[in-house]
């Protein structure tokens, strides 16, 4: 029985909303497949945005493209080219910045080049696919309704092992991100701590587009994590907070989106830059208020004279 034919109704039982959403195997899935995604991309997403690298992970976003066009091409699911382009993207990506930071348009000019590559490659995949592509759409815009048991398991491997990296090399990967130049000197590898970032950066994207889509992979990666920057500065918080944020809004999206006939991508995507509309616009009337406060007030006139 499909979820159309079901014809799941919204009302104000939360409990039966609820067991509604876990009433078929496929939600099932696309809740602990958000899940997993939602946790890898907020702890990786918010480390990127530290970094100041959304260029290279908007770049690595376009290598899913074609990653998903070439697996159809060749009759693989679209997980494994997903996988394998970004995590080619990456290291093409961290050669390009093996030269450091002082060559920032020589590297930007590169990643772009990579960004084109890809989107090149992407749509040559899809003119030489011999048989009726009728779903292009989900090569961009993702099909987390779709995700199968193998590819949650697949998922839930690549997320462990990903975050477990990112745990051994956080400490110095945040001294290599704050001052890279004093982390040099101080001997540590930087070239090698980005190329392992961007690598670790690829998968999260990769694992991000089955659930987005490649066009729409920064509304996890990026969305919650400038949210919680904004919201404090603390490191160990705001990155809780990232997490915490790209889980709501991943589950309210896909709720939303069962009681609908819109795709989750959508209502993903909305939240997540809705609320960060939100947060940024609490922290300028903030400001404003903080800055009114803090004005001196003006000085008494002198006793005997009169104003």
């Amino acid at each position: 029985m499909s979820a159309e034919g079901a014809a799941p109704q919204l009302g104000w039982n939360v409990a039966h909303d609820l067991s509604q959403l876990v009433e078929y195997q496929f939600m099932v899935n696309a809740l602990v497949a958000g899940t997993i995604v939602a946790s890898m991309a907020g702890a990786i997403g918010w480390v990127m945005v530290l970094r100041r690298e959304a260029f290279a992970g908007h770049t690595l976003a376009m290598m899913a493209f074609p990653g998903a066009s070439g697996a159809a091409l060749v009759g693989v699911p679209a997980a494994w080219g997903y996988f394998a382009f970004c995590s080619v993207g990456a290291l093409a990506i961290g050669r390009l910045s093996a030269s450091g930071r002082s060559a920032w348009r020589e590297e930007s000019a590169g990643i772009g080049a990579v960004q084109a590559s890809a989107l090149a490659l992407g749509f040559l995949f899809v003119s030489l696919y011999g048989g009726v592509l009728g779903s292009i759409e989900s090569l961009l815009f993702g099909n987390i309704l779709g995700v199968s048991d193998g590819e949650v398991w697949l998922l839930g491997a690549v997320a462990a092992v990903s975050l477990a990296v990112l745990a051994a090399i956080a400490r110095p990967l945040l001294f290599a991100s704050v001052d890279p130049e004093v982390a040099g000197a101080r001997g540590l590898p930087v070239p090698l701590l980005s190329s392992a970032f961007l690598l670790l950066l690829g998968l999260a994207v990769a694992a991000t587009s089955q659930i987005t889509g490649p066009l729409l992979v920064f509304a996890l990666l990026v969305m919650p994590a400038v949210t919680a920057q904004a919201i404090t500065a603390r490191p160990a918080l705001s990155l809780l907070l990232t997490v915490a944020l790209g889980l709501a809004v991943t589950w309210l999206g896909l709720g939303i989106s069962y009681f609908s006939a819109y795709p989750a991508g959508f209502f993903i995507s909305t939240i997540a830059f809705a609320l960060y509309v939100f947060v940024r616009a609490g922290v300028v009337v903030r400001t404003a208020i903080q800055g009114r406060r803090a004005q001196p007030l003006p000085a008494p006139p002198p006793r005997g004279v009169i104003a």
